[in-house]
């Protein structure tokens, strides 16, 4: 039996998690058994919601178990297989993440065409992430051509993928706020955003305003807090707001105040949905479809930002809070 490395939780957050809260591995690599293969992955994903599973709570998903292997979204190659439909050679993605190596069950596993793009974009514009800002643009906000719209942290894997999207649906009008100049500029002259603004340089409600001062029809909340308050004092009558995530309380250790104008909501006729991207699996091939073409002719791009080794798994981890990412933030392993 052969040995790989894997990131296991070792204690439970509170607040800002630490190095402390993780630690790495050595664990044996059992033999696949029948309807199984082994992967060797090549690039892992680390994405805001899994914050959320670090803490022993009641939500939409298991919270991570103390002393046990992390999970989550990972591409890489079967090494070993003992399932008819998978090969060894085969590029996959599968949900083992935080871990070199995986003994996956192959009804968990999908093949990946590697043809076009590389294996890590199956994680962030053709994955989750990019499925997430379909699914809140055309599902949950219905989006209408002529819409003016605004995503909130744009400059991460799902807010790029929205602002582009929505454009190539129909927006009149879309804005994006980040955290840096260098963001701001990159979802203006890069990914061809309307306007953007950097959420440090001024109160959001009031930069939004200079972008958008007819209001906006469609908020896609990636942050929460004052984001969320500053849409919703920009809405449009009958505006409609997808909350995907709320990055910037992620890390809190008390709750912070819900927004103050709230009761806009009622006297603008608002619509406010929460989704979870799992919930709404039936979109996801229209999606690969369609990104898949807009990739080809340009209309949709991506950027990954990556950092090399499972060792430095956490470090990347903790940078994707403190926004030390432009695109999707990747684990490179095993060399890749």
């Amino acid at each position: 039996m052969t040995t790989t490395r894997e990131i296991h939780l070792a204690s439970r957050p509170t607040g800002w998690p630490t190095a402390d809260n993780f630690r790495l591995v050595e664990a044996e690599l059992p033999d696949p058994e029948p309807g199984q293969v082994t992967v060797r992955n090549t690039v892992m994903s680390v994405d805001p919601y899994m914050r959320g599973r670090m803490n022993d709570v009641r939500s939409y998903v298991p919270p991570y178990a103390l002393d046990a292997p992390l999970d989550g979204g990972a591409v890489g190659e079967v090494v070993a297989s003992r399932d008819d439909k998978l090969k060894v050679g085969d590029a996959v993605l599968h949900g083992l993440g935080w871990r070199e190596h995986a003994v996956v069950d192959a009804k968990r596993v999908r093949r990946i065409d590697t043809s076009q793009v590389p294996a890590s974009a199956y994680l962030g514009v053709l994955g989750m992430p990019g499925t997430t800002a379909y699914v809140g643009l055309v599902r949950i906000a219905e989006l209408r051509e002529g819409d003016t719209v605004f995503v909130s942290g744009a400059a991460g894997a799902v807010g790029s993928a929205a602002g582009q999207i929505a454009r190539n649906l129909g927006a009149a009008r879309v804005i994006g706020s980040a955290g840096t100049a260098e963001k701001v500029a990159y979802l203006v002259d890069e990914l061809g955003f309307d306007a953007a603004f950097d959420y440090h340089a001024g109160r959001v409600g009031e930069q939004l305003a200079e972008h958008a001062p007819d209001g906006i029809d469609v908020y896609f909340d990636n942050v929460g807090g004052d984001h969320l308050e500053g849409a919703i004092g920009q809405m449009r009558d009958f505006g409609r707001l997808a909350l995907c995530g709320a990055i910037s309380q992620y890390n809190n250790e008390k709750a912070a105040p819900g927004p103050r104008n709230l009761w806009l909501a009622v006297a603008r006729r608002l619509s406010i949905r929460g989704f979870i991207v799992s919930d709404h699996n039936d979109l996801a091939r229209e999606y690969l479809t369609r990104a898949t073409g807009w990739i080809g002719s340009g209309r949709l791009k991506y950027r990954e930002t990556s950092v090399d080794g499972l060792e430095n798994a956490v470090d990347a981890f903790l940078g994707l809070h403190r926004g030390a990412n432009l695109g999707k933030m990747l684990v490179r392993l095993n060399g890749a």
